[in-house]
């Protein structure tokens, strides 16, 4: 009933195991405090707050548009409604190496269990998108120190992201994200990596936890678990899957309603109102107040 019974400190023990155990860690992309407790139903075992979907709620590109005051406002009322891990996206620390560590801080204080911080020049864009620009390794490791300086929980997963490999090839990312390591980051991100190779080339580099970054419709290959697991990732994101799913269903209602001037051939597609009640733990309400749930479904 309302929050999650773990508190962050657990939860950040939690990921922090489970990273440890050798096991892959799914964690799908949150659009909202619902879909968050739709994946903890489901069986995964974490759950990612993607910047760009975060920018996408407020109907705004992922160009660094949002401020870190709405990335942690949103990011804490996702992770406050599930037992599960979250990591958020935090762009690029939303500014110099003393917001960084503000804005680690503020993540903590949120209760999320981790938060990636990336090298890209601010304002940043999609990972996936061409026109990119990383800032210099000098800039990428001060920022990644003023994130592990400002922690003040040691179990806080400093994750860092680097996109350099658009820019200046997988050479160049894996010298990045050696130096990252050496900074103090507990996690890599290599972003916009193309396939296996890539990926395997990256983990024979570093000793530390990769993520992978299954996004549709990116550079990629679309990788499954196994693969993935076999390779020695560690984690793997499906940042927008949810969202797109749920707002492609949106699109095709609305077609129908407009078309058909009902919704009732919809019906068979839609969450049930008991489905919604199960997940929202409508019944334990009662144990508060009889008056809340005194019907039958």
């Amino acid at each position: 009933m309302l929050y999650a019974t773990a508190t962050p400190a657990e939860k950040r023990v939690a990921l922090r195991d489970g990273l440890a155990s050798g096991r892959l860690l799914r964690l799908p992309g949150a659009f909202n405090p619902l879909s968050a407790r739709l994946i903890e139903a489901k069986g995964f075992e974490g759950v990612y707050i993607s910047g760009a979907v975060l920018a996408a709620d407020l109907g705004l590109p992922d160009i660094g548009l949002t401020t870190a005051t709405e990335v942690t406002q949103r990011a804490g009322q996702i992770a406050r409604m599930t037992g599960l891990p979250a990591i958020v996206d935090a762009d690029t620390g939303f500014g110099e190496p003393m917001n960084v560590a503000r804005t680690v801080q503020g993540l903590e204080d949120a209760g999320l269990a981790g938060c990636h911080i990336e090298d890209q020049v601010n304002p940043k864009r999609c990972g996936h998108l061409d026109g990119k620009s990383v800032v210099d390794e000098d800039t990428a490791l001060k920022r990644i120190r003023a994130a592990v300086d400002g922690r003040r929980d040691p179990n806080f997963l400093i994750m860092a992201r680097t996109d350099i490999r658009a820019v200046d090839g997988l050479t160049a990312a894996i010298d990045r994200a050696k130096a990252l390591v050496d900074a103090g980051a507990d996690a890599i991100f290599p972003e916009a990596l193309t396939g296996p190779d890539e990926f395997e080339a990256v983990r024979a580099a570093v000793d530390v936890p990769l993520l992978a970054n299954m996004t549709e419709f990116g550079k990629g290959e679309l990788l499954t678990a196994r693969q993935l697991e076999d390779i020695g990732i560690n984690i793997v994101i499906y940042p927008v899957t949810l969202l797109r799913l749920a707002m492609g269903a949106a699109m095709t209602g609305l077609d129908t309603i407009r078309a058909e001037g009902t919704q009732a051939g919809l019906l068979d597609r839609m969450q049930t109102r008991a489905e919604l009640y199960e997940l929202l733990d409508y019944e334990a309400y009662g144990q508060f107040d009889t008056n809340v749930f005194n019907f039958t479904l």
